[in-house]
């Protein structure tokens, strides 16, 4: 199940150009959420640092949740996390290292982080004891679901993405320079995320984040990999500010059993009803 929700510009992206781009509409940004005792929260050691992941459900089907950029299972998936079948899914959400819980230590982003963040992603399942799993990945976690799909294929059973790129172009770049001073952002985007981090960390990070991301302007050909897994492509064409991605749709389209669901708005939190119809699809 490999899902691309909306343009390149991932849902915490159109949040953070709502306070840049007068006339985009971008829904709020949750806060952190609260769950019932039905979900866990732990840490696992994985790759010599210390991941935190939530853990909720029974069922025989694993799947991971990727978040996106900063971001964390709490804040990214609250309603994936409630509403997904515990009795067909064991659901984890995991906190990548240096973002939410998973610190020490403090993000860096060097050339492969994406890469490092799949073989965390990966090995925190088999250290959890999970034979197989799903990925739900968004923005940044959509991309390390595809490296790890590509670099894991016995692994990875289906995978879902959206909002992820495909390459950056200039054009990209200028918008993400746009976004690196995080005191020019809404309160509402900026709330949840300073909750989570405090301010001198989120604001530390964010600037590291757009200097990692910009590493791949001047990297245009990205990992070439073979995908065997059912997939779906969950896109809308009227998204604003980032540029599509034809390459990445292109390329998923080519992976074999996929699907193209149309969808009018991206997001984990907005429109989870939505995605959980692609789920129940796949």
């Amino acid at each position: 199940m490999a899902a691309a929700l909306g343009s390149r510009a991932a849902r915490r992206m159109r949040h953070l150009l709502s306070a840049l781009k007068p006339g985009i509409q971008i829904p709020r940004a949750g806060p952190a959420a609260a769950f019932g005792s039905s979900v866990t929260s732990a840490k696992a050691a994985v790759n010599g640092v210390h991941l935190h992941y939530l853990r909720t459900g029974g069922g025989e089907h694993a799947v991971l949740l990727l978040p996106g950029m900063l971001g964390s299972g709490e804040t990214d998936f609250g309603p994936q996390i409630e509403n997904l079948n515990k009795k067909l899914f064991t659901v984890v959400a995991w906190d990548p290292r240096g973002y939410g819980h998973s610190r020490p230590p403090d993000r860096d982003f060097p050339v492969d982080f994406f890469e490092r963040d799949a073989k965390d992603a990966i090995d925190l399942m088999k250290t959890l004891k999970f034979k197989k799993v799903s990925l739900l990945g968004w923005s940044d976690g959509g991309i390390t679901a595809l490296i790890a799909a590509a670099r894991y294929p016995s692994y990875v059973s289906k995978m879902v993405i959206w909002g992820a790129n495909a390459y950056v172009t200039e054009q990209d770049t200028e918008i993400y320079q746009g976004i690196r001073d995080v005191s020019k952002w809404s309160e509402k985007t900026r709330k949840p995320l300073e909750a989570l981090y405090g301010f001198d960390y989120f604001a530390r990070t964010c600037e590291k984040w757009v200097d990692g991301i910009e590493q791949f302007k001047h990297l245009p050909d990205g990992e070439e990999g073979s995908l065997s897994r059912p997939s779906a492509l969950v896109e809308s064409g009227k998204e604003k500010g980032i540029q599509p991605f034809p390459v990445f749709r292109a390329t998923l389209c080519h992976f074999g059993r996929d699907r193209c669901v149309p969808i009018t708005r991206t997001g984990t939190l907005e429109r989870s009803s939505e995605l959980k119809s692609v789920l129940r699809a796949v």
